[in-house]
């Protein structure tokens, strides 16, 4: 690399979008965030839908902002949540605003689909969890409704392949995305027709899929005169927001698990191949796409919800405790005993977060402890973080029993790699060292996925190699007792 490259990662979230700008000179790579917008679901006749015109304008006016300061883009690449979709109709339009997975359409949807092709048929063939809002049961749906939209199209296309579509006009189904629906069968990576066929969802709207880092085309002529950018380049990275930040692990080799950390986390392992059997279905572990042709073999935990569901209450109350305040809140009630099973039903979406942990916290011995003596504010803090800790350990054990590797380090990718008290407190109860950090994750895994598009990197762990390099990371060792 002896001149810039810079590339555009728009990586939009379930609550907001923002725009990354990555740069590649001399065999150094930096990035600043040069836009930002919300992202809101719309309610419409009692439906859920996502406002895309909208997110298509935020995407547009970025594009303008950068074009109209002279920036020379290389590529263009989206990342987005999984599961939703919009649908194209046989003219090139989109046919109506993509459905929420929000939307509780899905509700009891699972069970009918069941009735049909049976629960252990159906995680044999995809690999993937059960959970509501999956795309083969929105289509399930859909079609029991006779949507309109679903009727009209000649193409469905998940979020971050619908975005590009705008860009481009080109239509394409990613890898990493499609391999969240549901509908993927593991062992040939292409969907299953025939399951769908036998469920009634039609199978003729999906289309081939492509793996990451596939050049779609280019910004369509009026966006590329528009802008000011010119023909640029958009590129199918990992789709899946997931996936883009597993692609940003800077580990040395293979033998890591990962924890995505933020409101959820997602813990797993870098497969080679999808782990699918009757443990892994009993367990509720989920196969999806990663890069370069790996499994992404991971679970899903209750991650920083819990912490931020107790703050809006306390802020309601007229504690408004900042994110260092509830770190050293914790940490001065490191020997508080407490703890709870934060994936247990009842912390999903309670009335109260504080009231039900109060209820819930219990020492080893089984004792609820808010009956013994009302509990503080900082001790539920500290209850939440060793809670989490102490789940992060049991999953970890559990993914050690599926690994074809030993697994060495636990690295910590998104916002909660900040979080230095439950890092440590992470090493203490898994007896490995914690690798936290980047920050950024999601956004610089797209970067990387352009980059090795365009040619500047061979593969993921020159990829992984230079991240490791741009970006400090901190270990913490466990300490023992």
């Amino acid at each position: 690399m002896n001149e810039n490259h810079n590339f555009l990662a728009f990586d939009c979230g379930a609550t907001s979008g923002r725009a990354i700008l990555g740069t590649f000179s001399d065999g150094a790579f930096s990035m600043k965030e040069v836009w930002r917008f919300p992202n809101k679901p719309l309610c419409r006749d009692g439906r859920m839908y996502w406002d895309f015109d909208a997110l298509r304008e935020q995407v547009l006016k970025c594009l303008r902002s950068l074009g109209g300061r002279g920036v020379k883009l290389e590529s263009i690449g989206v990342d987005t949540w999984g599961v939703d979709f919009g649908c194209i109709s046989a003219d090139g339009s989109l046919c109506a605003r993509p459905r929420c997975y929000r939307d509780p359409y899905t509700s009891g949807i699972p069970e009918k689909v069941f009735g049909i092709v049976p629960r252990e048929e159906l995680y044999a063939a995809t690999g993937i969890q059960i959970m509501d809002f999956n795309t083969i049961f929105q289509l399930y749906a859909q079609t029991a409704e006779d949507d309109a939209a679903l009727r009209q199209a000649s193409c469905i296309l998940f979020m971050p392949d619908l975005i590009s579509w705008a860009l481009t006009g080109k239509a394409v189904c990613e890898y990493t995305d499609a391999s969240t629906s549901g509908m993927m069968d593991q062992g040939s990576r292409s969907f299953n027709k025939a399951l769908l066929e036998r469920l009634g969802i039609r199978s003729d709207v999906l289309l081939p899929i492509v793996q990451p880092g596939t050049v779609i085309g280019e910004l369509l002529p009026e966006i590329a005169e528009s802008t000011g950018l010119g023909p640029v380049k958009v590129v199918a990275v990992a789709g899946h927001d997931t996936a883009s930040a597993v692609a940003a692990v800077p580990a040395a080799d293979g033998n890591f698990a990962y924890l995505s950390s933020g409101t959820w986390s997602l813990m797993g392992i870098e497969a080679p191949a999808p782990i699918i059997n009757e443990r892994s279905a009993a367990a509720n572990f989920t196969n999806e796409g990663g890069i370069e042709g790996t499994t992404r073999f991971l679970k899903n935990i209750t991650g920083m919800w819990l912490l931020e569901q107790c703050r809006e209450v306390w802020k309601a109350g007229g504690k408004d405790y900042s994110y260092p305040e509830l770190v050293a809140m914790a940490e001065a009630e490191a020997d508080f005993p407490g703890r709870i099973n934060p994936d247990d039903p009842r912390f999903a979406s309670p009335r109260n977060m504080v009231e039900e942990i109060l209820r819930s916290a219990q020492d080893d011995k089984g004792t609820v402890l808010n009956e013994v003596k009302n509990l503080t504010d900082s001790q539920i803090v500290s209850c939440i973080f060793h809670s989490l800790a102490g789940r992060y350990k049991e999953v970890l054990d559990m993914l050690q029993d599926f690994a074809p590797f030993k697994i060495e380090k636990l690295h910590v990718i998104g916002g909660g790699s900040a979080n230095d008290l439950l890092n440590q407190w992470t090493a203490d109860a898994t007896g490995k060292t914690v690798v936290a950090g980047p920050v950024e994750a999601t956004a610089i895994g797209n970067l990387m996925m352009q980059a090795k598009a365009a040619g500047l990197l061979a593969d993921r762990w020159e990829m992984r190699r230079l991240i490791a390099g741009a970006f400090p990371v901190r270990e913490f060792i466990p300490k023992t007792k």
